[in-house]
């Protein structure tokens, strides 16, 4: 683990000790040029962008939800429900919200976790829907030996249970799609899966979180891939590749063509930077004024 390539399963799991390990193995003192940020010159805003904090290691949320409001970012992504009524009052939207008990690689593809997650679900998701919390985000879990149709049936039969609740609430329950090369043995990576779940599931409350670069790295062909996957698609993540770093012209990936399709496919939901910053706030501030198509 570097401080240049830490994944999210090694900073959530290093959270738990405190922000001081954060800022060591993964964060950036606050910036002392927080307050010269200001939106973009000719900044657009049609593209409703947010930004993952955890990628920000120890920055303390409020400042971090003023900085990241003043250069054009409609949400942060990925928060705790502790801090989803803080960022509301700080004008955002907690674009999508963390739940206790989902993880990557304990999920909802095996039939014993179930009880014990969708009663998170049913706690979590009437808050989410009183503090105006959109998405909720959902996680396959590992393989572990189990076969991918089985895990998918689980995985169908555990979203159906949650999504009466998630409609109830007018709550997204968004799945992620992740590379089973940086998450190893991880269940739900790739397109076709997902589709088959969201498929199953049927509720237009359940979607993909369509992750950019993770299948960049399983599948490649990302424009085509989120084009045959549209309608099953709530939310996007960002990130470079390779190495899950900045969008810039050091990786492979062509951001203004990927913004630009789903633009022209009608999208209206967020799409999240979720990126290991070579450079912290300035890394990000780039990113916005890349994607402000």
């Amino acid at each position: 683990m570097t401080k240049s390539n830490i994944t999210r399963r090694e900073m959530l799991g290093a959270s738990i000790v405190g922000a001081a390990t954060l800022s060591s193995i993964g964060g950036f003192a606050l910036a002392d040029d927080k307050d010269n940020y200001e939106l973009p010159e000719g900044f657009k805003g049609e593209v409703k962008q947010s930004v993952c904090k955890w990628c920000f290691g120890s920055y303390p949320m409020a400042e971090f939800c003023d900085t990241v409001k003043k250069m054009g970012l409609v949400g942060v992504d990925l928060v705790d429900p502790k801090d989803w009524a803080l960022v509301r009052d700080h004008g955002l939207t907690v674009t999508m919200g963390n739940v206790p008990e989902v993880q990557i690689r304990v999920g909802i593809n095996r039939e014993e976790n179930h009880d014990r997650i969708v009663a998170s679900y049913e706690k979590y998701i009437p808050m989410a829907a009183e503090l105006g919390v959109p998405n909720v985000i959902s996680l396959s879990g590992d393989r572990k030996g189990l076969d991918d149709q089985a895990g998918l049936a689980n995985c169908v039969k555990a979203l159906k249970r949650v999504a009466k609740v998630a409609e109830a609430n007018k709550v997204n329950v968004c799945l992620e799609l992740l590379n089973s090369k940086d998450h190893d043995d991880y269940m739900a990576d790739s397109v076709q899966w997902g589709i088959d779940l969201i498929k199953g599931v049927g509720s237009e409350r359940v979607k993909i979180l369509f992750d950019i670069y993770h299948m960049h790295r399983m599948e490649g062909d990302v424009i085509n891939n989120i084009r045959r996957a549209f309608d099953c698609i709530g939310h996007f993540h960002t990130a470079g590749n390779p190495g899950r770093r900045d969008l810039d012209d050091q990786q492979e990936l062509y951001y203004p063509a990927i913004i630009r399709a789903i633009k022209e496919l009608g999208f209206k939901g967020f799409i999240a930077h979720e990126f290991s910053p070579k450079h912290g706030l300035d890394s990000l501030y780039n990113a916005i004024k890349l994607c402000d198509l």
